[in-house]
């Protein structure tokens, strides 16, 4: 099934063939989230494919997380008034959806506690709340700055103002990156009967794989490890996108 994407000032955008059933804003993780329409293309576009409107704020890593986060509400909230003007899509009448991967999630989180914004709910997939130094390779042998706001001010300030009341929380069983388990207290303190907890198999790149469809020819060396990985693969891609689809269209 043919998929378009659509740019505007460098955000990717996916717009169902029907009236869309939600907003999904997508942000991803350092590095890989500067090309969200590559990196996570099979899990936007099955997204799309089930009557999501998906719009993909990319970012370039800087110390400044606020920052960040102010410029991709800020995107977004402009491609809403476009997509109103110029595809006639009454974007104010839809519910809106949050999901970050690995940073993509603590910027999210950041959004929903320093901004006024209108979010439904918001899907939290393997947090990542690491320091500098943990998060920039060989960052413990160099002096650098911290993060702005540093792992304990964003615990704090998510305690003290975050807004959205609905959250899903996903955490793979080998993902040693991910931070979730000093999350999960923070928002059960803040909405304690609306924020799930899921645990999948599979590990922290999982969200950034794809299905490709494609294998050695039979015979050649390594053809039936290659098939063997590719299952793997797409069944934790599978299972993580039907668990993400079940709880949007939850509501």
């Amino acid at each position: 099934m043919f998929i378009e994407w659509h740019n505007l000032s460098g955000n990717s955008i996916l717009i169902p063939s029907e009236r869309p059933k939600a907003i999904v804003h997508f942000i991803g993780g350092a590095f890989v989230g500067i090309i969200p329409n590559l990196s996570y293309r099979w899990l936007l576009e099955h997204l799309s494919q089930q009557g999501y409107l998906v719009i993909a704020t990319p970012f370039r890593n800087i110390f400044d997380h606020l920052k960040i986060a102010q410029n991709l509400l800020n995107s977004f909230e402009q491609i809403l008034e476009h997509l109103t003007v110029t595809k006639k899509i009454e974007t104010k009448d839809l519910p809106n959806y949050g999901i970050g991967h690995s940073m993509g999630c603590k910027l999210h989180l950041l959004i929903c506690t320093q901004f006024n914004v209108k979010r439904t709910g918001n899907i939290l997939i393997s947090f990542n709340n690491s320091a500098a130094n943990e998060a920039i390779p060989f960052g413990k042998y160099l002096p650098i700055a911290e993060f702005i706001p540093t792992p304990r001010e964003t615990q704090n300030l998510i305690l003290k103002s975050y807004q959205t009341p609905f959250n899903c929380l996903i955490k793979f069983d080998n993902d040693r990156i991910d931070r979730t388990a000093s999350l999960i207290p923070v928002l059960q303190r803040r909405f304690p009967d609306t924020t799930y907890i899921l645990t999948l198999p599979g590990n922290h790149l999982t969200p950034l794989s794809q299905d490709l469809k494609w294998y050695p020819r039979k015979g050649l060396p390594l053809s039936q490890f290659v098939r063997w990985l590719d299952l793997q693969l797409s069944y934790d891609l599978y299972r993580l996108n039907r668990k993400i689809i079940s709880w949007l269209d939850f509501f």
